[in-house]
């Protein structure tokens, strides 16, 4: 008998285009890149796509952080912060260092989010994007220390924070620390909400473990993109504990909405708008 460990379907390999994340082939008698719906199976080139949706069927390719930041911000507002802050081999785990230089290379970030201030249709906010070809945007202690450091800035500055998760859960490699940031984030989240400062976040596809776990499922306002996977544990480890078939459409975005878990699923094409009228709700502004 042979054993063979279980790919990951998770991770992320690759520095990600300028549309997809699985590109297929070169078009014929063209540089474009032509992809493959996992959903509908229908072929396209790139350039078919807008902020890498299906034009057939709407299915949602994953987006790298600053495909999304140039998505949501105005031209030319966002500022970031705390950009050179990298994790280290804080616990000696064996081969942690490639693993990050190869993270570093795939994704051109310096580690698995990205956090700055903006603005989305002239209101002023703090953002923050995780990054999934950064270690399937698992949270170390970076991401923890970035995301707090964001949320007591906008406290400060009392400004709403905008919030995209994706990610694998906590970073195994950084062991407890790692667990850590569940609570500091969920703190600083905490008192950020107590002055009155808003908190909205977009949950994509897959938002997990440790992430979901704490502030991802701590803001005001919980939107997610169709078909997103959110939960805990994956629903093949949660099948094979509980010895149970799951229902349809389990942990998907649309299933949360329908048990009260999130509060709006938002097409890609409209949360610029969607987050905008939002924020200047929150401010008064005539929205």
């Amino acid at each position: 008998m042979i054993f063979k460990k279980p790919k990951n379907n998770l991770e992320g390999h690759g520095k990600m285009n300028s549309a997809v994340y699985a590109p297929k082939k070169r078009a014929i008698e063209s540089d474009e890149l032509t992809v493959t719906c996992p959903k509908c199976k229908k072929e396209m080139s790139t350039s078919e796509m807008t902020f890498n949706v299906c034009p057939y069927c709407r299915h949602h390719f994953r987006m790298n952080a600053r495909q999304r930041l140039n998505m949501i911000c105005d031209k030319d507002t966002f500022v970031e912060i705390d950009k050179d802050m990298r994790s280290e081999n804080i616990l000696g785990f064996p081969d942690y260092e490639r693993k990050l230089e190869h993270a570093r290379l795939d994704s051109a970030e310096a580690d698995a989010v990205v956090c700055g201030v903006c603005e989305i249709f002239g209101s002023r906010a703090a953002i923050f994007v995780m990054e999934p070809y950064f270690m399937m945007g698992s949270m170390g202690t970076v991401v923890g220390e970035k995301i707090t450091r964001l949320f007591e800035k906008a406290r400060a500055e009392r400004l709403p924070v905008v919030g995209f998760t994706v990610s694998g859960g906590a970073r195994m490699q950084e062991g407890i620390l790692s667990l850590m940031q569940m609570a500091k984030v969920s703190c600083a989240v905490k008192l950020h909400g107590e002055d009155g400062n808003l908190f909205l976040c977009v949950l994509t596809d897959p938002t997990t473990g440790g992430v979901t776990a704490s502030f991802a499922m701590e803001a005001d306002i919980i939107a997610a993109e169709p078909r997103a996977l959110v939960g805990f544990a994956g629903p093949r480890v949660i099948e094979q504990t509980t010895r149970r078939k799951l229902p349809e459409g389990f942990q998907r975005a649309e299933f949360l909405r329908e048990k009260g878990f999130a509060d709006d699923i938002v097409d890609r094409k409209r949360q610029k708008k969607y987050i905008g009228q939002i924020l200047k709700m929150h401010t008064g502004v005539n929205a």
